[in-house]
């Protein structure tokens, strides 16, 4: 599913149209969005088929891709933003037409930024690293999660620690490791950082920055630790007395980016080690 609609690339593309090709090539260059020379464009004029060349090098359902177009919308409603506040009608009308299409792709602009509010952020990277995986489950997982942050903290504080147990799972399966179907969230992590080298008696005494590395990597157990605690307290899965008030989304905002920076971490450590 592409994350900005073609509908909004057109609008910018046509707001390019009106600019220089030394300036379409300045914006995209700059935010590191690569060119395909190679493409032919059916669109007509120079100006127009410039920016279809390089939004032919982008996967539009890649966090990692769509990011460096977000950069350059920033910098065109950030100038055109500028220009209207000294007066220009034309410019006022422009940044009022460009902001409402990326809006409503789920982005806000605010303070020259451009920030998903319907994607938790966090998630970008585990996103990007299942994304042209048969996963099917962990699709369901990242959608459930990114609808449930602000609607249904205790949903999705459930399934950050869902995320990691079928992180692990998968993980442990494609490396013929068996495991008790019972085995829990900390567990789980334990054996697969063991399976990937992630433990800190891994990091040689002569490796720069040992010590903090080793650090790091034995926290990675606090994490899982917190995650299948906090679940257990507040997330579904399990009864609670009626009095339970639960936590709220920023409590949710918590879980879910600890669970999808583990889960990132883990499953890209993976399959950069397959290779």
């Amino acid at each position: 599913m592409d994350i900005i609609s073609k509908k909004t690339r057109i609008e910018f593309r046509e707001y390019f149209v009106g600019t220089s090709l030394s300036t379409i090539s300045q914006e995209f260059d700059s935010a590191d969005v690569v060119c395909d020379w190679e493409y032919d464009p059916p669109e007509t004029g120079q100006r127009r088929s410039l920016v279809e060349q390089y939004y032919h090098s982008v996967d539009w359902s890649k966090w990692s891709d769509v990011r460096k177009i977000l950069t350059v919308y920033e910098n065109v409603l950030l100038s055109v933003e500028d220009i209207a506040e000294n007066g220009q009608e034309w410019a006022e009308n422009a940044f009022k037409f460009l902001k409402k299409w990326i809006e409503r792709d789920g982005f806000r602009y605010e303070n020259g930024r451009l920030t998903s509010v319907r994607n938790h952020q966090a998630l970008a990277g585990i996103a990007d690293a299942v994304g042209h995986l048969d996963m099917p489950e962990l699709h369901r997982q990242i959608e459930r999660m990114n609808a449930a942050v602000e609607a249904d903290p205790a949903l999705a504080i459930g399934t950050a620690k869902e995320l990691v147990e079928t992180v692990c799972k998968t993980i442990l399966a494609e490396r013929s490791i068996d495991l008790r179907a019972d085995a829990d969230v900390p567990k789980l992590v334990k054996e697969t950082r063991q399976a990937l080298g992630l433990v800190p008696e891994s990091i040689p005494n002569s490796a720069k920055g040992a010590d903090a590395i080793r650090r790091l990597l034995s926290n990675l157990g606090n994490v899982a630790q917190g995650l299948g605690e906090l679940r257990n307290l507040y997330g579904t899965g399990h009864g609670k007395d009626g009095s339970v008030r639960g936590l709220g989304p920023r409590h949710a905002r918590l879980a879910v980016g600890a669970a999808g920076t583990l889960a990132t971490f883990l499953l890209e450590t993976h399959l950069e080690r397959s290779i």
